[in-house]
């Protein structure tokens, strides 16, 4: 048996960006809802794919079925995530489904997504990840570095 099959994310994958930005959410408990996603400004503007200001990322897909996705914002200044660094560095989001964790889909997507970027010229990427969440050692394995001043916030970046 073969893995998941990987194709660009585009802008008419909004309703998966809700549904991950809502299990990334959720990562430990139930704390939010979908209602929270569409509403809440600071966690909206992670469902919104723009290809035009430079926002890039992948999807798993096992047959018809998204099994992960991992996706990078160029969010401006007045409108910064949780692991902003500045607007000329996009922020990570990554999410596999339950189901599917520990197969590899998320390094697989993530490993993607830095070869896009370097490929891009992008100069590095940024992410917030919560204390306790497992994923900051996907992230530490992969070359994400803490941020200095910026640890209690979890905020790493990785630069090519």
């Amino acid at each position: 048996m073969t893995g998941p099959s990987t194709r660009p994310l585009t802008a008419a994958d909004e309703h998966l960006l809700r549904v991950a930005t809502l299990g990334n959410l959720n990562w430990a408990e139930d704390r939010f809802t979908m209602r929270d996603v569409t509403d809440r400004p600071e966690f909206a503007h992670y469902t919104r794919l723009d290809q035009g200001r430079g926002d890039l990322g992948f999807v798993a897909e096992d047959g018809d079925r998204a099994v992960g996705v991992v996706w990078a914002l160029f969010l401006p200044s007045d409108d910064g995530g949780f692991g902003f660094v500045d607007s000329l560095t996009p922020e990570l989001s990554l999410w596999v489904h339950a189901d599917d964790r520990g197969r590899g889909v998320g390094r697989h997507l993530l490993q993607s997504l830095k070869t896009e970027a370097a490929r891009r010229g992008i100069s590095g990427i940024s992410l917030s990840v919560e204390r306790g969440n497992v994923a900051r050692h996907l992230y530490e394995s992969e070359g994400f570095q803490a941020v200095p001043g910026r640890e209690s916030d979890g905020v790493l970046v990785w630069t090519p």
